[in-house]
Parts: structure tokens; sequence; C-alpha cells
């Protein structure tokens, strides 16, 4: 078996930004829930679970794009050979066991969440991500459940807190308009709208944090995800070109821990917000051996 080629398959440094969305998921658990009253194993059980999740959604992505890919990836562990499709596909639909059986042992709602989350990923694999506006909208929805899928880990959070799903919604719709232009450039409309949606984003999480009197204990966290991923944006801004689009987006992408351990920081929770931004070394390093586009 080529580990390295199943490796390359699940892009391993998105998944540790997967790991990141449940952490930020339990941390907005605590804006109601005391951190010592967390199932400490079934915080476990959910990071295994978004692992089967992602993981399996990517294997399946790549299943659904072979042809293209043959043309515009052709280095890609499937369209190269080294791994059949036939086993793909095997591979593919263990890891979306996993994740959903995972989920269902940690409590029924976390199951039923891991499975709208399995079906949001097929659909944009096969269907979504086609569509201009309904593409970004799936792949939202797909990490907006991921983290409502953390906040499951104290089953009345969903109910009081599930709105705050809608922001990876938006980061997520940002990230993919953007990627659309990673191979033969893109739009300047389409680049400054996904400012706009970043920027919807921060303001919401600002403002949490007055709300919950810890601003300036969170403001730094804040302070970093905007630079991190303007920086490479404003970049592509002023020269659309695919390279430059492509580094937007692995931005966007690694950046998805820093906004995590923002929520996680709005929580009051300040190790756990560090212990969440040391998986973004982690992450970047994983990306300079795996793709992460």
């Amino acid at each position: 078996m080529n580990i390295k080629a199943y490796l390359q398959l699940c892009r391993p440094a998105n998944i540790i930004t997967a790991i990141a969305d449940i952490l930020a998921g339990v941390a907005i658990a605590n804006f109601a829930t005391p951190i010592t009253e967390v199932n400490a194993f079934g915080v476990l059980l959910l990071c295994i679970s978004t692992v089967g999740l992602y993981g399996g959604g990517i294997v399946f992505n790549d299943i659904f794009d072979l042809e293209l890919d043959k043309i515009e990836r052709p280095e890609r562990a499937i369209p190269s050979g080294r791994i059949s499709l036939q086993n793909a596909f095997i591979f593919g639909t263990m890891l979306l066991l996993i994740g959903i059986i995972s989920a269902f042992l940690n409590k029924s709602l976390s199951g039923i969440i891991a499975s709208l989350v399995a079906i949001l990923a097929l659909v944009y694999d096969k269907y979504g991500k086609h569509h201009s506006f309904l593409g970004p909208m799936n792949m939202g929805l797909c990490r907006g459940g991921n983290l409502i899928l953390g906040m499951s880990i104290v089953a009345s959070t969903v109910s009081e807190w599930w709105w705050l799903g809608i922001l990876p919604v938006c980061y997520i719709a940002a990230i993919t308009m953007i990627s659309r232009g990673e191979v033969h450039g893109g739009k300047k409309n389409t680049l400054y709208f996904a400012v706009f949606l970043y920027a919807i984003v921060n303001i919401l999480q600002l403002t949490i944090a007055y709300r919950l009197d810890t601003l300036w204990f969170s403001l730094a966290f804040v302070s970093l995800h905007i630079f991190l991923i303007f920086k490479p944006l404003t970049k592509a801004i002023s020269n659309p070109i695919g390279p430059n689009i492509g580094k937007a987006v692995k931005a966007g992408v690694l950046a998805l821990i820093v906004m995590d351990a923002a929520w996680v920081s709005i929580s009051g929770n300040f190790v756990i917000a560090l212990f969440v931004l040391i998986l973004l070394p982690i992450s970047i390093k994983l990306a300079k051996v795996f793709a992460v586009t």
C-alpha cells in the first residue's frame, strides 16, 4: 500500500483545520456550560468523526473530479494511477462511515449532524461545486455543520447557538469563490465580494466578544486572522493570476485554525485557544508536503 499516496488523497493539512472546527464548537458550548462539565472522551470521538468526514469528503471530491484532474492535476493520487478508482472509493466510504459512527458513539444528535455533513459533502463533490452560487454555499454548510458538530458535545448548546454555523458558511463560501480562479486566474469582483464575506465573520466575532466581555482577550486572535487572510488576498486583487489566487486560497484554508482559535478565545479559555493556535504550524508544515487546495 502506498501510504503517502493515501495521505495525499486526504489533504492532511486541511484535516487539521477540521479538528480545529470541532474544538471551536466545543468552546462555543462553553459559552453556557463550564468546561469541567464537557466530556473529554466525547471531544475525542468528535475529532475522530471530523477526520473521517473531511477525509472522506475530499476523497470523493477527487473521485468525481477524475476526468478533469487527468487534464489539470495529473499528479494527484488517482489520475496518476498510484491509487485505483476502486480503492479510492472503498477508502472514502470507510472514512465517511468512521465519521458517522464515531459521532453516534458520542450521542445521537452528533450522529445525525455528522450524517447530514456527510450528505452535504457528497452533494458538493458531485453537483454543488459546478454551481457558481450554490457551490460555495454548499461547501460553507459543510463547515458550518462541522462547527455545530463540535457544539453537540453539549446538546442544549445547539439549539441556542446553532446560528453561529452561518459564519463558517460565509467564510468557506469566500474561499470557494476565490478558488475558482486558482487554475486560470480570477476576477476582481469575486475577490472583492470575498473580502466582504471575510469581514462579516471578523466583525461578528468581535461583536460577540464584546457582548461576552472578552473583547480585549480575543482581539489578538482576530487581528492575527485578519492579517493572515488579507495579506495574500490583497496581492491577488492587485494581480489575480492563478498562482496568487492559489496562495490566497491556501491562506484562507490554513487561517481557519486561527479563526477557530479566536472562537475559543471568545469563550475565555486562553490556554485552549493557544492549543488550537498550535495546530497552525502543524498544518503549515503538512501543507509543504501535501496539497491544500
